[in-house]
């Protein structure tokens, strides 16, 4: 090589080994593992957020609107839509909470059970294959150990 030459640069990694920053592993799989939770959901013509709004319901019913965009990290105007698609899709019911006539519970309509319940099948399906290569006693310590670093405070971030 004369003087003057500049040796090549090795082209860059593609993307992090097992050694990079937690978070940025953490982000990684969480975005596999929504484009693949995603995917499912837009098969039966719904979002990955409706998919979760619709999951919420089912575990946690009787929710109010601000019961359910605390626990989903949701801002007002961003459920409210949500929930204005999803009740125009007959998915979701809102109803005067009586214990609070200003607020509105939420409930599942049998459609929307429905479609849930299609989601999630494909979505399991879904996860079962982007974990196919562990074991199933590696993927329960990865549930316990991604819950306990989850914890149970209250996240200002957004589910979606």
């Amino acid at each position: 090589m004369s003087p003057r030459q500049v040796p090549a640069a090795s082209p860059p990694a593609l993307g992090p080994g097992p050694d990079a920053e937690m978070t940025w592993l953490l982000h990684r799989a969480a975005q596999r593992m929504r484009a693949a939770t995603g995917a499912a959901a837009e098969k039966h013509g719904r979002s990955l957020r409706d998919h979760i709004v619709l999951s919420a319901l089912h575990k946690s019913p009787g929710l109010t609107q601000v019961e359910l965009g605390r626990a989903l990290g949701m801002d007002k105007t961003t459920l409210t839509s949500e929930l204005d698609r999803l009740e125009r899709a007959g998915l979701v019911e809102r109803s005067v909470d009586p214990r609070d006539r200003r607020a509105r519970v939420l409930a599942l309509t049998a459609a929307g059970d429905e479609t849930r319940r299609a989601v999630a099948a494909d979505a399991e399906q879904a996860e079962a294959t982007a974990l196919a290569a562990f074991s199933g006693a590696e993927v329960t310590a990865l549930r316990r150990m991604l819950f306990a670093l989850v914890g149970t405070s209250e996240d200002p971030g957004t589910c979606v």
